[in-house]
């Protein structure tokens, strides 16, 4: 091995203990934010709170929950908030309104957006079609088959051409 190749080999050691052991730290404190993202879903939640919570800044706790977890705390936050309506629109004894504060939204515009963003149909649409698309099918399989796509991949509506 050259001299050249011990100093790249040295770039891509292991950390040292210390930062492995603060590595650690950092992902059980993401963990619990998580975990309290998946309890208090319907609670007003903001990654301040949460950062404070985790004894880490807002832009840290930002920046390592989507290394971590592939996506922000407020999008996992709304992601979670949606899969509950989905399952309480399925229900189909309450509002679209209903849901959204069900669900801890405040503004049924953006509880909408995000939902059409996730799902692919606004949740009016999702109330009608559900109910007879998991009609006799157990609910754990229902969540399954009806969880939204995250990251915005649901598929644009074809157009409907008259």
């Amino acid at each position: 091995m050259t001299a050249a190749d011990a100093c790249v080999a040295s770039s891509y050691s292991l950390p040292s203990r210390p930062a492995a052991a603060q590595h650690l730290r950092d992902l059980a404190r993401l963990r619990r934010v998580r975990d309290r993202i998946d309890r208090e879903y319907a609670q007003p939640l903001d990654v301040e709170a949460l950062a404070r919570g985790a004894h880490m800044s807002a832009g840290h706790l930002s920046r390592q929950f989507r290394l971590a977890y592939g996506e922000s705390p407020y999008g996992y936050l709304m992601t979670r908030r949606i899969e509950r309506a989905m399952a309480l629109l399925r229900r189909g004894d309450l509002s679209v309104t209903e849901v959204c504060f069900a669900v801890g939204c405040s503004s049924l515009g953006t509880f909408s957006s995000r939902f059409t963003e996730l799902v692919g149909v606004p949740p009016s649409v999702y109330r009608r079609q559900a109910a007879r698309a998991t009609a006799g099918m157990p609910p754990c399989v229902a969540k399954q088959v009806t969880r939204p796509i995250r990251n915005r991949e649901a598929p644009a509506p074809e157009p409907h051409l008259a």
